[in-house]
């Protein structure tokens, strides 16, 4: 919860409530933490932008409180900056009770929900109304291509405090788009049985996949949660493998469900533990780009794999400083055998895990065994939440940070290193999936060499879109860890989203695996 939250909400009757109920000494602590959050956070703004509707609580001049539903088209509620947003007023109701309520206080509150995915944000803030003839440019920029209502008037709100809610009774509730979705999944699930039922035969799975020089077998499966299950593979012969240290990865094979040949990394989750023995840990996605499913579906015991040698971009540093490891969900992959390798090294460091629930945190029992008081969990379900900037405050001066887990967690430990004023040399990260966000929109991009010009989609990479129209391009993460598929920049200015590149390369070269275009066109040397 966020001081910003504590000092606006805990008024003297609220802290009496309190005193009499007996909760005021475990709230109090809200008064004290560092993070303010008086203003929007990356992921705060990717939650807004995706809402249609939300809740508005205004204040009449007789001390009634009003709350209404506004709604309009998916982003409809804009972002002007981190500590403002927006919405358009359209001609519709014309009691003006909200607008009436403003003129009088400009206390606003609200509540923004997703209750597909049991998620609820609050936000406070001061709000003031602005007419067309106040900012033309303003009002233009609030209105909705294809949404044919008039705008009468812009609210504009100035973000005071924002505190995101447990999960606790919100019922899902699914749109109508959703459930479509959904119901199209089955379906399709359905008919591929109703063919395998005619064929009487399912289809033989592959025993060899793959034409990498580093051929392993898989000699052991074992489910680590729901969703996560670990694959032991060794050397077919029975010899050792090339040596690993924590932080490496493997590129292994996979077959799509649409037949094509393809490849995926995973985190060594057993770096520098026995040479005879890789392990990874897959975590499914079903929503995912289809290689985590086709690990699940088709790896199997005495498969064999040629994959391509084990590479490591997110290597511990070589001096002996304390480290902070951090993980999030599957990202204990990568963050594991660093803890194995400090500890074997006796050099000191924590390790802080967070997951949804206890039981979908993969090596947890066998992490508190073996590292007892230097592992800090966090689970959601247990209303347990991990302050990354409390965790880096509190380490020394001289520590290293190592962090791995969603995009979330990545720019919370980045925003608090920078608040902090840490030495960006000292927080070392690395991504598992693409970095994606809801305003990314369509570019046009220029291939310098081949002379061609593509069009690359909101929901493609640059990566994808060359390879598609037939351009060799290299790449091995497709992450933005590796720096594999740099190429130089001769035009435009790019939107970088690598962890590789230095500031000065990123001058005239991106990682096309994940970086998009600022102003919609780019001009590479492909």
């Amino acid at each position: 919860m966020s001081r910003a939250f504590a000092d606006i909400s805990f008024t003297p009757s609220v802290k009496a409530a309190q005193s009499m109920y007996g909760s005021r000494e475990a709230n109090r602590g809200f008064e004290l933490v560092e993070e303010k959050r008086d203003s929007l956070l990356a992921q705060d703004m990717e939650f807004i932008v995706a809402r249609d509707s939300f809740y508005q609580a205004t204040i009449s001049e007789n001390g009634w409180p009003y709350v209404q539903h506004r709604g309009g088209p998916a982003g409809f509620l804009k972002i002007l900056d981190n500590k403002t947003i927006a919405y358009a007023d359209f001609s519709g109701n014309a009691q003006y009770l909200s607008v009436g309520n403003l003129f009088a206080s400009d206390r606003v509150s609200l509540i923004l929900m997703d209750y597909a995915r049991r998620r609820r944000m609050k936000i406070w803030g001061h709000a003031k109304i602005v007419h067309e003839e106040d900012d033309v440019r303003l009002i233009a920029r609030l209105e909705m291509p294809g949404y044919r209502a008039r705008v009468e008037r812009a609210v504009v709100i100035t973000v005071e405090a924002v505190e995101w809610n447990c999960p606790q009774h919100i019922t899902p509730r699914f749109s109508e788009k959703e459930v479509q979705g959904m119901l199209a999944k089955l379906l399709a699930e359905k008919r591929q049985l109703e063919e395998q039922i005619t064929q009487k035969t399912a289809p033989a799975k592959p025993t060899i996949l793959g034409n990498g020089p580093l051929e392993l077998v898989i000699t052991g499966v074992r489910q680590l949660s729901p969703r996560i299950r670990a694959y032991e593979l060794r050397d077919p012969a029975g010899k050792d493998l090339p040596a690993v240290s924590a932080g490496a990865h493997l590129r292994v094979p996979v077959l799509l469900a649409d037949g094509q040949a393809a490849t995926r990394q995973y985190s060594i989750s057993s770096a520098g533990g026995p040479a005879d023995c890789y392990e990874i840990a897959v975590l499914a996605e079903p929503e995912g780009r289809g290689g985590s499913m086709a690990v699940h579906d088709l790896y199997a015991l005495g498969m064999h794999l040629h994959c391509d040698l084990p590479r490591n971009d997110f290597a511990l540093h070589a001096h002996a400083a304390p480290a902070v490891l951090i993980a999030g969900g599957i990202g204990i992959t990568a963050i594991k055998p660093m803890a194995a390798q400090l500890s074997a090294q006796g050099r000191p460091y924590t390790l802080h895990y967070a997951g949804r629930t206890l039981n979908a945190m993969a090596y947890r029992a066998e992490l508190q065994i073996q590292l007892g008081a230097s592992l800090h969990l966090y689970a959601a379900d247990q209303q347990q939440r991990m302050d990354i900037h409390n965790i880096m405050e509190k380490a020394g001066q001289d520590s290293l940070f190592y962090i791995c887990g969603p995009a979330s967690m990545i720019a919370a430990a980045l925003n608090a290193a920078a608040a902090l004023g840490i030495d960006p040399q000292k927080v070392r990260y690395e991504r598992f999936a693409v970095q994606k966000s809801n305003q990314d929109e369509e570019i046009r991009v220029e291939l310098a060499r081949s002379k061609k010009v593509i069009h690359v989609r909101a929901d493609q990479t640059i990566l994808q879109a060359v390879r598609a129209h037939g351009v060799v391009a290299q790449a091995e993460c497709e992450t933005g860890n590796c720096g594999t598929c740099a190429v130089k920049l001769l035009g435009g200015q790019a939107l970088h989203r690598d962890t590789v590149l230095t500031e000065a390369e990123q001058k005239d070269r991106i990682c096309i695996c994940v970086s998009r275009a600022q102003a919609g066109e780019l001009v590479l040397d492909l």
